[in-house]
Parts: structure tokens; C-alpha cells; sequence
């Protein structure tokens, strides 16, 4: 048990979630209480003091279960101060790869650093962000989330803030958990195991294990209304429009025929270098003979697109396996060794659209067609007709050049990916006291390795190609009328394998030491000192599959292995300048090492070495009992990640909507561009040219907290950067092909066997962002007779979030509020309101999850408007922008306790069965009608957990 004065602060630091306490208090020989020493997220001094000056926000395992999560990435997702993170949703065709992410106020993953038990892990990618997957949520004790910059204690990744992750320590028994969880159409189960033996105290030493599985079943697009299609009809401003996601690359397949442009007087035009003007004839020979599209199209001019959507799996399927190892020992009275070691395996198994085989070759020249193309494409050719300029063409007489065909493989399947992600992490260390003082050192190895696998859907060309070219499989037939035999050869010349392999290591070597140095009349002066040293790598190996280059039309992109070394050094003093102020100043120097890659020749260095020396003011003021008021100011830095500076250029799939050719894009290029509106490849590459990113930030707000359990904070944050590293997003640059002339190239398009347009998104210096907002929260406690209730009504609200944009010294971007130009949302309002009521053995609890509306993008952004009762005549989706409005869940939960080992409950997330609400925007993945990011597609769930300690 803990002494008043202690409890008191503990219960006041809890409430106000000002601090959070690593360590507690032991008793001594004569059963007198005596407080140890404990270090707070933010701080490297311990001290007996748990108050302090930084907004620390602490989640216990109790608060884990009430909300009713059962990931550590549905944990991040719950809380206010959390946008711009990774979704598992966005690796449904997006961005996402397999990886979920923590970012803090929307700044981005790679600016806020995730801890687990304090020390860095492996990241997912070649910067600091990490794959949260790896954490068990199981043998979590508390996170604390620490929402003001910290790079002057933790070094050049913490801008944003922290998020440290406090594993079980000293466990004694034995804990069996299971829960499984049921929406309609899918299913999800838990179980975990936890035990640990040996009294530190007495026998010397502790050890715990922790084992746990988690299963996700995947979820179809055709399972939810909303999500099963992308033909979304839809009224604005009195008119019942539809809006088309689709594809060129549909079944029944589309052809395209290119000829020679005549004018009106039947002569040739030619272009300003007298060479005669080439045009193409797009048309769906499915249409020509039956009159429309097929039912799983709509019509694109004479052409048609399919609804690639109706074949998506929405929701990855996934299978999680983390094992936890720590072992405490006791040297002697003053010192102590430990160990930690995990092993996680996380498989997600994506299903996107069937693939598109984009433009491919039927035959090459006029005079030599087969039967198949005459009959299918020839025959439907026209002698005569006026083009969009009023000019009479004649295809079927000045045709001239390849007939190509674009078709979805419809009969492979869908395109399946396995990313198996296993970690490893170790650390080992001593910590102890000398008098006074303290210390702590420790060694970190951690790697992550992440295989992208193939399963099917990527046809093999040398098999697939024939097939099609002959005939013997009709791309241009009601997919229905294929026969089982022509199924399966397409199935047939699937490719299984591994694709590619990405490998991440972290090896570091740190320590830090802490105590008082002086004493004034206020107080102690405390200080420490501290060191670190970190070696990073990041490699991307082929497999080879792709380095055979032997599924259709794709290339193998380049392998390259990268890495660097960094050090660090920090001081930090906490002075006591009066009796109720305290000020805590902190300064570090960053040497970021130059970036090898060890794929050039001589292992080659890519860049320069970055260094800089950051700083940290912190004041805290306590008036009263009752009253903290507190402050800080600071300075960061940061590296750019080693892909964006070190990244040779790599495809990077095509762009996420169709684009029609700038009308302003360099001749040059623009020769090259498609004749209609479609997809365009993309590439992305690192810039050597790239400059470390700085910060300054500051935070000042109050805490008040009075009788029985009530409190209430708020507290202003404000982050500048500047040289904020940043992609041009595909819309910015298909909208000003004149300022980012630079970023447009082309490349060659071996299925239609011609140059094409492409664009490169390189990482750039932005310039500078402004960010700043206000946390707050209220927490209550009601006493009634029959019960307590406890409440917390918690968030955040956003006041500025806008950057320069790319190659700008004056056009500022902001996504708040609003779709912005990087096709995302940063919502000024995220509140949660948490109650639990509690009564004999019986837990209620009933959380509020809402996020404030926004403005949608434009319907043309992502989409084909069209009036509902004749997709053939076009609407100008420019104009129509629809107001998301505020989306709100509600989970509810009820839990027993079954004597003093036994608990039992039963929960419904999403009570209302609130439906993801309505958007044109689909960038994130390839979902269409609803943005995985920012809803829950899984609908009512409800699900059964008991655990049982022994």
C-alpha cells in the first residue's frame, strides 16, 4: 500500500494525465513507508515527485479492456490526438503494405517516435516509424503518450511527441485471456497467455512470458452495401447523378485502334512537324454487338470501364503471433540486470481487383490480322463519323498500326499478397544505484523483416500472352460464357512466389545516469546526463520471380541495401527556483551519419552528414492544491528517412485516378500521353539533395483538479517546421504540368509496345508547415447509491495545419477540414467521451467516438460524373463537392467479476450500427463510396472475452 501523500499523487497524475509513474514503493524492516524514485515519459531524471510540466496522456490495461480494442492499432485509432496514421484498410491497393502506424496531430508516422519499455524498435521502413503490429496488446501494463516535442531528450524523430508502450514486469501468476468478436459476415478471436515466477524481492529475480494469437477474418466489398461498388449513385442540387470508378482494363475487353487523322476536305492533317496527326479508336466489342456495357460496366465514350471495386476484399485478413520474454535479477542490494526479448509473426493477406493487363498488342500492323481481331474489332470499325472537333474521320480506311486490347483477368482471381512481417528485439542491461544517483545501460539488437509473396492473380506472360493473342480465351466475351477449361488455363498461368523482401535492423548502445546535484532553499536540483549510439539498415531484395521479370509487362525494379549510424548526447537539469516553480531545461547534439549503399559499386556514399544541437524549456507552476499551470518550449531536427534521400527510382504502381493529358504539358512529353482518360504509371525516388528538417514548438495550458476525482486541463500546442520533407501527390502535379514540368518522364509500355507518360512523386524540401491545436479533457466522478460512475470527455481540436507546397514560396496547402491536396482529411474535431458505471461485481462502460464533418473532394477528382438515367451524358463533377458530416460510434460493454480470478464480458462495438458515411474521395486504397481512414466498415459487432488468473 501506498502512504496518503503518495496516493494523493498518484491519483492527481493519473487524473489529470500530467505524468506517469514506472515504479512504486517498497516497504522497509520496520514497516515504514519510503517512495523510490520513479522516471516519467519525457523525463530521464528520476525523482519522488509525480507531477511534472508535460502533457503526458497514461492508458492502463483497465482502460485497454473498457474500450473494448483488441489490437495496439485499434488502441491508437481510439485516441483524439491520433491522425494521419497508417489504417489496415490502405493496404487494400493503397499505400499501406502490410504496415500500421502511430502519428500524433496529423504530422505524419515518421515524426512521432514509438517506444516499447523505452527503447527504440525496428522500423517498418527506413526512417523511425515502427509497425505497431509487433506489440502485443496482451502483455501491455500502460501507455503513455507523451503530446509535446521531445527531440532534445530522444533525439531527431520525436517532433511530434512519444508513445511508449510499458510492458508487464514482476508477474507471479498465471493469466489466460480468449475473446472472439463477431460483425456480420466476418469474425475475429483473441487468445493470450501470461505467467511469470520468482518474487524479485525475495528470491532475487523475476521472470514473465507472455504468448498471444490474434486472428481477423477478411471482409468483402459486396458484404456492405455502401462499399459494394463503384458506381455510386448520388443527388445533388436536385439531380440524381452517378459517379464511376472504373477501369479501362474491363472484361468484356476494351480494343483501340489507332489511324490517321483526315480533315474535312479528306486530306491528312499534320502536325507543326509535318508528320501526319496519329489518332485512336477506342471501342468494347461487347458494346457494339449487344448495344450497352456489360451489367459489370459503364460506358466511357465507346468504350466501357469495369467496376473493379465489386471484386475487392475491403478488410485484409490477418494472423498475429507475439511472444514476450523479460527477466529481471538481482546482482546485488543496488543493482539489477534485465533482459527483454519478443518475436512476432503478422501475416496480412490482401485480395484487390483482378489484374489489369493494360494495353497489349493483338496485332501489329494493318494487313495482318488475325480471325479473332476481324471478327471481334475490324468488323466494328467506322467508315465515317465526326469526332469531338467536328472533323469526318474514317477509321476503318486510314487505320494504320497495332491494334492493342486492355482486359481484367477476371478468371485468375484476384490479385492475392501475403506480407508476412516477423520482428525480433532484444535488450539487455544493468541499472542500479551509486549513492544518490542512478543509471541505467543498456544494449538494443532489433530487426524486421517483411516478405511481400505473391499467392496468385499476376499472370505469367509467356503462358498468359498466347492464350489471349489466339483467341482461345475471347477477352472481348461475356465473362459468364467462358467455358471451365478457358478458366483454368487463365488460372493456369497464375505466378506464386516471392516478390520482394524488405529487412530492417537497429543495433544501439545507450545509457544515462540521473541524481541531485545541489540543494536549494526551493528544493533538489536534479540532473542527468545520457548517450546513445544507433547503427540503421534498410534493404529491398527481388525475388525471383521479379527479377526474371516473368509476370506481364511489369519490370524488375532496383535492389538496394542502405545504412548509417547516428549519435547522440543529452543533458537535462530540473531546478525548483521557488517552492511551487520548477524549471527543467534539457540540450542534446545529433550527428546523423552519410548513408551507404552497399548495392553501388565500393559502397558507395549517398549524401552528407547531418548534425545539430536542440534544446528544451519546460516551467511548471503549482499556486495552490489544486492548480498546475505549466509550459514549454523547444527546437527539433530531423533527418530525412533513408528512401527519401537514398531510394533509386522505383515503379510505383500507377496513379490512384484516371487523368486526362495536361493541356499545358511540354510537347515533348505530351506526345506521349493516352489518347483518353486513364491511369498513369508512377515512379518514386530519393533526392541526395535533401535538408534535415527543424522544429519549434511550444505548449502552455493549466490543470485543475478538485474533490473526488474531478479535473480539467487544456493545454495550446504549436509546431513550426521547416525543410518538412514531402511528396508532390498526383494531383498537384497532373494540375500544374508547368511548375513541375521536372516530374513528368516517360517509359516504355511493353504491352502496347510504345512510349507512354509517367510521373515521379521525388521527396523535396517543402519549406515550412504550421501546426497547432489545443487537448483537453474533463474527467468526473458521480457517487449514487447503487453504483459509481466515472466519466471522461476528452479531445482535440485543431486550429492550423497547412505547408508550403512543393516548389512554392507562397501557395499554402491545409487538409483541414477538408479533402486537401493530399487527398486526405485532417478533422478539426476528434472527441471521445468514456463512462463506466460500476456497481457490486458489474462493469458498464459506454464510449462516444465522433470526428467532426469536412468538405469532400470534387466528384471529378476520383471519379466520372454522370446523369443516373444515362450514363452516356456527362455532368461537370468540378462543381459538386458534398459536406461529410460528423460520424459518431458508440461501443458499449459489460463486464463481470466472477470471484477474485474470474472476469467475463460481453460487448457491441458500433451499438447504432453507424454505416461509414458517403464519400467521392478514394485515395486511400481501392475502396470506393466510403474512406477506409476514417470509419468503421465492420458495422455492429459483437463479441464474448473471459479471462481467468491463477
Amino acid at each position: 500500500m501506498l502512504n496518503n501523500q503518495v496516493t494523493k499523487a498518484v491519483r492527481l497524475a493519473l487524473a489529470l494525465g500530467a505524468v506517469s509513474a514506472s515504479g512504486f514503493v517498497a516497504a522497509n524492516e520496520a514497516g515504514e513507508q519510503e517512495v523510490e524514485r520513479i522516471e516519467i515519459t519525457g523525463s530521464a531524471i528520476k525523482r519522488t515527485d509525480l507531477e511534472g510540466a508535460l502533457p503526458v496522456d497514461v492508458i492502463d490495461a483497465t482502460d485497454i479492456a473498457k474500450s473494448g480494442v483488441t489490437s495496439v492499432p485499434d488502441l491508437i485509432a481510439n485516441i483524439p490526438s491520433m491522425q494521419g496514421f497508417t489504417a489496415a484498410g490502405e493496404s487494400v491497393g493503397g499505400g499501406g503494405g502490410g504496415v500500421q502506424t502511430a502519428s500524433l496531430r496529423d504530422l505524419g508516422a515518421e515524426y512521432t517516435l514509438v517506444l516499447v519499455n523505452g527503447r527504440r524498435m525496428a522500423s517498418s521502413d527506413s526512417g523511425s516509424s515502427i509497425d505497431i503490429n509487433s506489440i502485443p496488446l496482451s502483455a501491455i501494463k500502460r501507455v503513455e503518450i507523451l503530446k509535446d516535442g521531445a527531440s532534445a531528450l530522444y533525439g531527431s524523430d520525436a517532433i511530434a511527441g512519444v508513445v511508449n508502450f510499458i510492458l508487464k514486469d514482476d508477474v507471479q501468476e498465471t493469466t489466460i485471456s480468449a475473446r472472439y468478436d463477431k460483425p456480420k459476415d466476418t469474425s475475429s478471436s483473441n487468445f493470450a497467455i501470461t505467467t511469470g515466477f520468482g518474487d524479485l524481492g525475495s528470491d532475487g529475480f523475476n521472470v514473465m512470458v507472455s504468448f498471444s494469437r490474434d486472428e481477423q477474418d477478411n471482409l468483402r466489398s459486396v458484404d456492405r452495401d455502401f462499399a459494394k461498388t463503384g458506381f455510386l449513385q448520388f443527388e445533388h442540387a436536385g439531380q440524381d447523378l452517378v459517379a464511376i470508378a472504373g477501369s479501362a482494363n474491363a472484361i468484356p475487353g476494351n480494343a483501340y485502334v489507332t489511324y490517321n487523322e483526315v480533315n474535312a476536305n479528306g486530306e491528312y492533317n499534320l502536325n507543326d512537324d509535318g508528320d501526319k496527326i496519329v489518332k485512336t479508336y477506342a471501342l468494347n466489342p461487347y458494346k457494339e454487338a449487344n448495344g450497352s456495357c456489360h451489367t459489370t460496366s459503364a460506358p466511357a465514350g465507346n468504350a466501357c470501364q469495369f467496376d473493379y471495386t465489386s471484386t475487392l476484399e475491403i478488410q485484409p485478413e490477418s494472423e498475429r503471433n507475439n511472444l514476450f520474454l523479460q527477466g529481471t535479477f538481482a546482482v546485488n542490494d543496488d543493482t539489477e540486470a534485465y533482459v527483454t526479448a519478443s518475436a512476432s509473426e503478422f501475416k496480412m493477406t490482401t485480395r484487390i481487383a483482378p489484374y489489369p493487363t493494360g494495353g497489349f498488342v493483338l496485332n501489329r500492323k494493318k494487313g495482318e490480322e488475325s480471325a479473332f481481331v476481324n471478327d471481334n474489332v475490324i468488323k466494328y470499325l467506322p467508315t465515317d463519323y465526326i469526332d469531338a472537333n467536328g472533323v469526318k474521320q474514317n477509321v476503318l480506311e486510314e487505320r494504320t498500326g497495332p491494334v492493342t486490347a486492355r482486359w481484367r483477368v477476371l478468371p485468375g482471381g484476384n490479385r492475392t499478397d501475403e506480407f508476412n512481417t516477423s520482428t525480433t528485439h532484444f535488450v539487455a542491461g544493468l541499472r542500479g544505484d551509486f549513492g544518490e544517483w542512478n543509471y541505467d545501460v543498456a544494449v538494443t539488437a532489433s530487426d524486421a523483416e517483411r516478405e511481400q509473396t505473391r499467392i496468385t492473380g499476376y499472370p505469367i506472360q509467356d503462358q498468359f500472352i498466347p492464350l489471349v493473342e489466339s483467341g482461345e480465351v475471347n477477352i472481348f466475351a461475356d465473362p459468364d460464357s467462358l467455358t471451365d477449361e478457358q478458366n483454368q488455363a487463365v488460372r493456369n498461368t497464375m505466378f506464386s512466389g516471392l516478390w520482394d523482401t524488405t529487412d530492417t535492423s537497429l543495433f544501439a548502445i545507450e545509457g544515462k545516469t540521473s541524481g541531485p546535484i545541489a540543494e536549494l532553499d526551493a528544493g533538489t536540483v536534479y540532473m542527468a546526463v545520457g548517450f546513445d549510439y544507433r547503427q540503421s539498415s534498410y534493404s529491398l531484395t527481388n525475388g525471383e520471380g521479379q527479377n526474371a521479370e516473368i509476370v506481364l509487362f511489369e519490370s524488375a525494379g532496383e535492389e538496394f541495401d542502405l545504412e548509417r549510424d547516428s549519435y547522440g548526447a543529452f543533458a537535462e537539469v530540473v531546478i525548483p527556483v521557488l517552492e511551487n516553480l520548477e524549471v527543467t531545461g534539457s540540450l542534446r547534439y545529433d550527428e546523423i551519419g552519410e548513408i551507404t549503399n552497399s548495392k553501388l559499386t565500393g559502397n558507395q556514399t549517398v549524401n552528407d552528414s547531418a548534425d545539430d544541437t536542440t534544446y528544451k524549456v519546460s516551467v511548471s507552476y503549482r499556486p495552490d492544491d489544486q492548480w498546475l499551470l505549466r509550459a514549454s518550449y523547444g527546437t527539433g531536427f530531423k533527418s530525412a528517412t533513408m528512401r527519401q534521400i537514398a531510394a533509386p527510382r522505383l515503379e510505383f504502381g500507377v496513379t490512384a485516378s484516371p487523368y486526362d493529358c495536361p493541356p499545358l504539358l511540354r510537347q515533348e512529353i505530351a506526345q506521349f500521353c493516352h489518347t483518353e482518360k486513364l491511369q498513369y504509371d508512377v515512379y518514386r525516388e530519393g533526392n541526395p539533395s535533401l535538408e534535415p528538417e527543424t522544429s519549434k514548438q511550444y505548449t502552455f495550458g493549466f490543470v485543475w483538479s478538485g474533490d473526488q476525482g474531478t479535473s480539467f486541463g487544456v493545454d495550446y500546442w504549436n509546431v513550426a517546421m521547416e525543410n518538412q520533407v514531402r511528396r508532390l501527390t498526383q494531383n498537384q502535379i497532373f494540375d500544374d504540368p508547368v511548375t513541375y514540368a521536372e516530374w513528368f518522364t516517360t517509359k516504355f509500355d511493353k504491352g502496347a509496345e510504345k512510349t507512354v507518360v509517367a510521373i515521379i512523386q521525388a521527396a523535396d524540401n517543402v519549406g515550412e508547415s504550421r501546426n497547432s491545436g489545443i487537448d483537453w479533457h474533463l474527467d468526473f466522478t458521480t457517487e449514487f447509491s447503487f453504483g459509481t460512475l466515472k466519466s471522461q470527455l476528452m479531445g482535440t481540436y485543431m486550429i492550423e495545419s497547412e505547408n508550403l507546397r512543393v516548389g512554392s514560396d507562397n501557395i499554402w496547402d491545409t487538409s483541414l477540414g477538408k479533402v486537401g491536396t493530399n487527398e486526405a482529411v485532417t478533422f478539426r474535431n476528434i472527441v471521445n467521451f468514456n463512462n463506466t458505471f460500476t456497481h457490486g461485481d458489474f462493469t458498464h462502460s459506454l464510449n462516444l467516438k465522433a470526428r467532426s464533418g469536412y468538405t469532400d473532394a470534387a466528384a471529378d477528382v476520383s471519379f466520372t460524373v454522370a446523369q443516373a438515367d444515362d450514363w452516356d451524358k456527362g455532368v461537370d463533377g468540378s462543381v459538386i463537392q458534398k459536406h461529410i458530416p460528423v460520424y459518431m460510434t458508440f461501443d458499449y460493454r459489460l463486464a463481470y467479476a466472477w470471484g477474485d480470478n474470474a472476469n467475463v464480458g460481453f460487448g457491441i462495438k458500433n451499438l447504432f450500427d453507424k454505416e461509414p458515411p458517403f464519400t467521392l474521395n478514394a485515395a486511400a486504397g481501392h475502396q470506393v463510396g466510403y474512406d477506409p481512414r476514417y470509419a468503421d466498415p465492420y458495422g455492429r459487432t459483437f463479441y464474448l472475452q473471459a479471462d481467468y488468473t491463477f
